[in-house]
């Protein structure tokens, strides 16, 4: 006569699996980025059946959506915090500088990258990643806009410069990150190059590479 043993299934409250699974997707997503999320993949990091997850999470473009959110999120407020201790805005546009393009955010890079190309395909990614790059444009703009108020820079065009900075910062992180290269070597050219956009003094913008 033979017998089986089966290791004993912990049931948790519904709240509490749901969880574990949002953070094993993020955890998926952080180290192999957006593209790696299958239900299969958060099944196996979750440590549960697929049927479980697509209980929990019946849309995985809700998931990827919901992942990239407070990946960036997350991203968003660590800078805030950085450079909101910072009462000059030029030092303050510097230390933004500074902070993304350390060469330690590849992997945010990663998720920024493929969050742009899925959105295509998946609304509810999309509503995402535009109110992120909202969440950046607020952050950017809010430091050239107070530049200008204490006569730190002279643009009449807050906004636009703030649109252009992000995408110079975002645009050489993607292709340091293609290239194999550290983006920390171009830190002290975007700064210049972010002098002349806001208006500021030459040499005002102060980075550490």
């Amino acid at each position: 006569m033979s017998s089986t043993s089966s290791r004993p299934r912990t049931r948790k409250a519904p709240a509490e699996r749901a969880a574990e699974i949002v953070a094993a997707a993020t955890a998926i997503a952080r180290e192999h980025g957006l593209s790696a999320l299958t239900l299969r993949a958060v099944a196996e990091r979750a440590g549960v059946a697929s049927g479980l997850v697509a209980h929990y999470q019946p849309s995985m473009d809700d998931l990827v959506a919901r992942v990239y959110a407070d990946l960036v999120e997350e991203e968003v407020r660590d800078v805030e915090q950085v450079v909101g201790v910072i009462a000059d805005p030029a030092a303050r546009l510097g230390a933004l500088i500074d902070t993304l393009m350390d060469g330690a955010r590849d992997e945010l890079t990663v998720v920024w990258v493929e969050g742009w190309a899925m959105a295509r395909r998946n609304d509810a990614l999309a509503v995402a990643v535009r109110a992120q790059m909202q969440r950046w444009q607020t952050l950017v703009e809010a430091i050239v806009a107070d530049g200008c108020r204490t006569g730190a820079f002279s643009t009449t065009e807050p906004g636009e410069v703030a649109w252009e900075l992000i995408g110079m910062i975002d645009g050489l992180n993607a292709q340091s990150l293609a290239r194999g290269t550290d983006t920390t070597r171009f830190a002290l050219r975007t700064a210049r190059a972010a002098e002349a956009l806001v208006g500021a003094r030459p040499g005002s913008v102060p980075v550490s590479a």
